[in-house]
């Protein structure tokens, strides 16, 4: 080999030398920023056995569960950092504090094993390229936020390396510090004193006497629920003034949901403490019918009042109120809309508050925007595009409720906008229900949109002989004294069309409203026809057979 390549191999080996140097000290720098330093020596070693390994957070909390289960508290001690208790105390209150945290685990969490990392550095391998944690080893993770009198608590894992010691994962002081008052708040019940021990085993996440009492509390609540609905329609029943009968008549069903809600939220507190499944299921739920079964019965509340608002200064809604009326109706159905929607964005807040998920859906929701939009594009679509066009017609009003519309071929009355869809009614009392969205897209004929004042055409096909002079006069004279007809300097009569088989003839007059002119029309006709059948039987359309006769 060559001088000159002896050279380079050497310059290359220091260069490689001095690079993982290098590489070894930003690693140990960095490694130092994912764990905390402690210098406690009362950590003890992993025994042989291997039942305190603690490399992971999922070894951690699985290790630490079966220990527990077991009833080996004293080796479950050794899952807690215990830095904070004086030395001399660790040996008797390690134990006993381990315990208590078993308890609290078992009743207030629901372990997602998928979830919790088995990487030793607890490093995010999946996830949103938007989430900062992705790609990045932790030194602590948040198992569960409880609220005990107003505070939140934490469960939380933290990873702690001793010197000339491997990391390793323990739960942290500031839960330590949190056993007692979760155990006060969480701990056995009076209750559970009398359950037998054999009623104690799990099965499928529960105890055996979880299986057995949640079916009864079911049919407790429930009966307890359909009492509370007939004692409020019963109490209905006993008032006299209208406004509130009514209020509390619609309130039954959501006040009997409210008072399972309450009762059973009293009974967890009074001391019915169930496992974690089924815990977490149970509170957010029953905060659920709560908040709905309260925002449900306002609105009830509210509809009755504007129910008897309505009846009382407008009564029934047709195209014969006048204008202020019919905008009023319909700023009252707009007011109902917006308060709807308000109760809904509260509740919706006050669940997401009281369950403490604004801080884990936050970024997940800023994160997922794009997908989230996406979704609600295809499958809230119809849904979206029809609450949007009714809070469109609610503003613009371009209907109001009692306008006469003609509406694809069909007269009819706008009788309510709702946020998905319209119920028109027909001048034959039939009920049309048209999407709003869809309406709003249609072309639609607005009789009602400045005056009601609509200009009736009847129209009679008559023979050719008939003489429309004459009959102009009558029409006048028939006009004139109808109680319908308004604007009388209106009046008008022509020949609008002709064929071979006779001539159309026209006659209009003007009427105050749809409804009263349909009916007025039909008196101006009936009286044509009949001055016709009695004085003119020969201007009946007839028909004429013309014969062809050939040369002979």
């Amino acid at each position: 080999m060559s001088r000159f390549a002896i050279t380079v191999c050497l310059r290359v080996l220091a260069i490689s030398i001095a690079l993982s140097g290098v590489a070894t000290g930003l690693l140990a720098q960095e490694q130092g920023e994912y764990w905390y330093e402690i210098s406690d020596t009362a950590l003890e070693p992993v025994r042989s056995d291997g039942k305190i390994e603690r490399r992971t957070p999922r070894e951690t909390v699985r290790n630490f569960i079966a220990l527990t289960e077991d009833k080996q508290y004293s080796d479950a001690a050794h899952f807690l950092n215990l830095a904070d208790l004086p030395q001399d105390l660790r040996a008797e209150d390690g134990g006993d504090l381990a315990r208590q945290l078993a308890f609290v685990i078992g009743r207030q969490l629901w372990i997602d094993w998928s979830g919790l990392s088995a990487r030793p550095d607890a490093m995010l391998e999946t996830g949103t390229a938007s989430n900062a944690l992705a790609g990045k080893p932790r030194r602590d993770i948040r198992l569960k936020l409880v609220e005990v009198g107003g505070q939140a608590f934490e469960i939380r894992l933290g990873r702690y390396k001793a010197p000339d010691a491997d990391p390793i994962w323990l739960f942290t002081p500031q839960t330590v510090q949190n056993i007692p008052v979760l155990y006060a708040a969480f701990g056995p019940s009076h209750f559970e004193s009398y359950i037998p021990d054999s009623l104690n085993g799990q099965l499928g996440g529960l105890r055996l006497w979880e299986w057995v009492l949640l079916p009864l509390l079911l049919v407790v609540l429930l009966a307890l629920g359909w009492s509370i609905s007939q004692l409020v329609g019963w109490l209905a029943g006993k008032i006299k003034r209208p406004m509130i009968r009514q209020a509390i008549e619609k309130s039954r069903v959501p006040l009997g949901f409210v008072a399972i809600a309450l009762a059973s939220q009293f009974m967890l507190q009074l001391g019915v403490s169930f496992s974690g499944p089924a815990t977490t299921i149970l509170r957010p739920f029953l905060l659920i019918v709560m908040v709905a079964g309260l925002g449900v019965t306002a609105l009830k509340i509210v509809d009755a009042v504007l129910d008897r608002i309505t009846l009382s200064v407008i009564g029934e809604i047709d195209d014969t109120r006048s204008l202020d009326q019919r905008e009023l109706y319909t700023s009252i159905y707009a007011i109902r809309r917006i308060i709807v929607l308000l109760m809904v964005g509260i509740a919706v807040f006050a669940v997401l508050s009281r369950l403490n998920l604004f801080e884990s859906l936050g970024m997940s929701l800023l994160a997922s925007a794009g997908v989230l939009t996406v979704l609600l594009g295809i499958a809230g679509q119809a849904v979206l595009g029809n609450i949007m066009a009714s809070l469109q017609i609610a503003l613009a009003k371009p209907i109001r409720i009692g306008d006469s519309i003609l509406f694809e071929g069909d007269w009819a009355y706008v009788e309510s906008i709702f946020y998905t869809f319209l119920r028109l009614r027909t001048w034959d009392e039939r009920r049309i229900i048209v999407p709003v969205k869809y309406f709003v897209s249609q072309p639609f004929e607005n009789w009602s949109v400045t005056d009601a004042r609509i200009l009736q055409t009847i129209t009679i096909f008559l023979d050719h002989r008939a003489d429309i002079e004459i009959l102009r006069e009558v029409f006048f004279e028939i006009a004139k004294k109808d109680e319908g007809v308004i604007d009388q300097d209106q009046l008008y009569a022509a020949v609008t069309a002709h064929s071979e088989a006779g001539q159309e003839m026209s006659f209009y007059a003007m009427s105050p409203d749809p409804s009263t002119g349909w009916t007025t029309a039909m008196r101006l006709r009936e009286s044509l026809l009949k001055n016709i059948r009695e004085n003119h039987p020969d201007w009946w359309p007839q028909d004429r057979l013309i014969l062809n006769r050939q040369k002979q």
